[in-house]
């Protein structure tokens, strides 16, 4: 497996520890049983035996647990009964999907993905994308980069409790100086990379964008922000870092720079990092918001924080929008600003689904969920009053 590498030091070391670690696959570590390894957390393991077809995706044909089933019905829904949230519903019916991103694209239509299959502390088979042209209509673009067809040094099976292979919270990101889409992509225990389109599609196919076949060894949660100049940053986890990248996003520019941020004087949210995990950023009005995911009053909730400069410091943290932690934040063709949620918590009103709520800012630049939401984003029951 790659060295232990700092996360400051150039993509040209992680590249040439990558290319090592690309070498072992599962045939290097199999004369040593999953047993004698499972004390090493992130180890590369034999793979386990073939899983069932339709458990690693969340498109047509995908098969369904009791697990996801029962844990719907154990939805209470609180936080759209005590008014936090309003009573939405999947964009996509019938679909399982963790850490919902949705992107409007260069080509003028929205795209949506996210950590898709039965369980994904288990396998999934890659990233899955589905279009819209409304965010209302979604069709289903396929597997657009799989472990079976595209992967390299992602191939591995590891150790994390048990033998896993999964992407976890892949992002789709369009890259406006470069007129290309980028898949930001994390796998467990802790690998991060980078994805580029090879035809400037968002449906792909899809190769390594970092240079000798790279990846950053540990952390979850992969991002990108492309600022109004057209730099690109890096972060990812909770957002404790963020890195400049370079031009064209085959390594990093320099060091990462920590991030300092005013935690709530109530004391309510103690962590050293604005989120938990989940890191995204996005800019308005001149401002960045640094945001993610927290548990927060028992909610799995999406947090931010504001700056005048992206690498900080950032204040005002505050809970931007109750049980939405995992996703991101969106405007649309209208000008309305978004945030996506799936659904992690028992306080929400369904679990592993997508869905997207509309959000609105004070005075002060905090996000709000809006009052008003439009009529296709809620239940039947809900839609009275809406527009």
């Amino acid at each position: 497996m790659p060295p232990r590498l700092s996360p400051g030091l150039s993509f040209v070391c992680l590249a040439l520890a990558a290319s090592a670690g690309a070498q072992v696959s599962a045939e290097g570590p199999a004369a040593t049983s999953a047993n004698a390894l499972a004390s090493k957390e992130g180890s590369i393991v034999p793979a386990p035996p073939p899983r069932r077809p339709g458990l690693g995706i969340s498109g047509p044909g995908a098969v369904h647990s009791d697990r996801w089933l029962k844990m719907n019905q154990h939805a209470t829904g609180s936080a759209v009964k005590a008014g936090l949230i309003p009573d939405l519903k999947p964009l996509i019916a019938d679909t399982q999907i963790r850490d919902t991103i949705v992107l409007l694209g260069g080509d003028g239509n929205y795209y949506l993905t996210g950590s898709s299959g039965n369980d994904i502390w288990d396998h999934n088979d890659g990233v899955e994308i589905w279009r819209s042209p409304d965010l209302r209509t979604w069709s289903y673009l396929g597997i657009v980069w799989s472990f079976a067809q595209d992967a390299t040094w992602e191939r591995n099976w590891r150790w994390h409790r048990k033998p896993v292979r999964a992407l976890w919270a892949p992002e789709l990101h369009y890259i406006r100086r470069l007129q290309n889409y980028f898949i930001t992509i994390s796998m467990p225990p802790g690998n991060r990379g980078i994805l580029r389109s090879t035809t400037g599609k968002p449906e792909g196919p899809y190769a390594n964008a970092l240079a000798n076949d790279g990846y950053l060894p540990r952390g979850i949660d992969a991002t990108l922000f492309e600022d109004d100049d057209g730099t690109v940053y890096f972060t990812s986890d909770g957002g404790g870092t963020i890195w400049q990248m370079n031009a064209d996003l085959g390594g990093f520019a320099g060091e990462g720079h920590p991030i300092v941020f005013e935690k709530p004087a109530d004391g309510s949210y103690t962590r050293n990092s604005v989120a938990f995990e989940g890191a995204s950023v996005f800019k308005r009005n001149g401002k960045y918001y640094l945001t993610g995911a927290a548990f927060y009053k028992g909610r799995y909730s999406s947090v931010a924080a504001i700056s005048d400069r992206i690498y900080g410091p950032y204040a005002h943290w505050h809970e931007a929008v109750p049980c939405g932690g995992g996703g991101d934040y969106f405007r649309d063709k209208d000008g309305n600003w978004w945030c996506t949620l799936f659904g992690n918590d028992d306080q929400a009103g369904f679990r592993e689904m997508p869905a997207i709520v509309r959000i609105e800012f004070d005075s002060e630049g905090l996000i709000h969920v809006a009052k008003d939401q439009p009529g296709f984003v809620l239940n039947e029951a809900a839609v009275t009053g809406s527009r």
